[in-house]
């Protein structure tokens, strides 16, 4: 019984990523599994690659798409994509860039069961354990809708005779994501939601191995009212986290995952000049408090330490 249920899952899951048009019906290298596809500048593109991973549900070893390693060319159209649209979207009012979050915890509600489904089928655990780690990031999102405040900068009057200070926090630009597989709702939703709340825009790089609930995510955001170009999406392993390291048009990245991985990604991005936050194990590195993480490193942050 609990196998019919897991192919039932399984099945829901590939009529789902179809219907949400982010897979591709096409088959590769004699598979009959769909393409994942990419998300640049507002629409699901297919992937020229030639290198394919096969994403499987773990208790059925099925494989149920195959993911692309995302090409340099296609990388770069996706840091431009943000790139082009972070001066419109930093000039939009602070009230209706949380409007958009109010509608996407909304979809996220309206859709919790079959992101669960989705993780289930491709991260392994079980259906209340899903939600579970559906609901997490939906409290980011919400927290999102309340940001406001965070965003306020600071007075202090007559620091000196006839001198006052104040600050002001601005958005940094493009911002990117790495993220771990095993929580492939919540860990996303700690980064975007609050960095493009706050102004920037984003590269996504979900993990390899359970894609899906990062493509249903990035589909209801844009569902939601989030321009196109805001949030951009790419796959792949080491290569794809590499150029978003060097690449010069990313001021900030955010991570979560394992110890030696997070050690590489700091360093490596901070030598480039990048604000870094790296969540990994019981331990949280920070490369300088910005914007972009403002909230994320009150929300996101101390809870990746506690979840990491």
């Amino acid at each position: 019984m609990q196998y019919l249920q897991r192919q039932l899952v399984s099945q829901v899951h590939s009529r789902l990523l179809l219907q949400l048009r982010y897979l591709s019906a096409a088959a590769t290298g004699g598979s009959s599994a769909p393409k994942v596809k990419l998300l640049i500048d507002g629409e699901f593109k297919d992937s020229a690659s030639d290198q394919w991973i096969n994403v499987t549900n773990p208790a059925t070893q099925e494989v149920v798409s195959l993911l692309p390693q995302t090409t340099a060319d296609e990388f770069d159209a996706a840091v431009q994509a943000a790139k082009d649209a972070f001066p419109a979207w930093r000039n939009t009012p602070v009230p209706t860039r949380t409007r958009v979050m109010l509608k996407f915890q909304e979809l996220i509600r309206a859709n919790w069961d079959e992101l669960a489904e989705c993780v289930t089928t491709e991260q392994g655990k079980t259906f209340q354990d899903a939600k579970g780690d559906v609901f997490r990031g939906l409290e980011v999102v919400e927290a999102a809708c309340g940001i406001a405040p965070l965003l306020m900068g600071e007075t202090v009057e007559n620091v000196a005779s006839g001198i006052d200070c104040y600050t002001i926090r601005q958005p940094v630009g493009v911002c990117a994501g790495i993220c771990p597989f095993n929580f492939p709702a919540m860990v996303p939703l700690w980064m975007y939601p609050m960095a493009v709340t706050a102004g920037n825009t984003f590269v996504l790089k979900p993990s390899e191995r359970d894609p899906g609930a990062s493509l249903i995510l990035a589909d209801l955001a844009m569902q939601a009212g989030l321009p196109k170009g805001v949030l951009n999406i790419v796959h792949g392993t080491h290569d794809v986290v590499n150029r978003i390291l060097d690449h010069p048009d990313i001021a900030a990245v955010s991570f979560v995952g394992g110890d030696a991985a997070g050690r590489h990604i700091y360093s490596r991005a901070a030598a480039t000049g990048k604000r870094v936050q790296v969540s990994c194990q019981m331990q949280c590195m920070s490369g300088g408090l910005n914007s972009v993480l403002l909230a994320a490193l009150v929300t996101a942050g101390l809870l990746g330490v506690y979840y990491g």
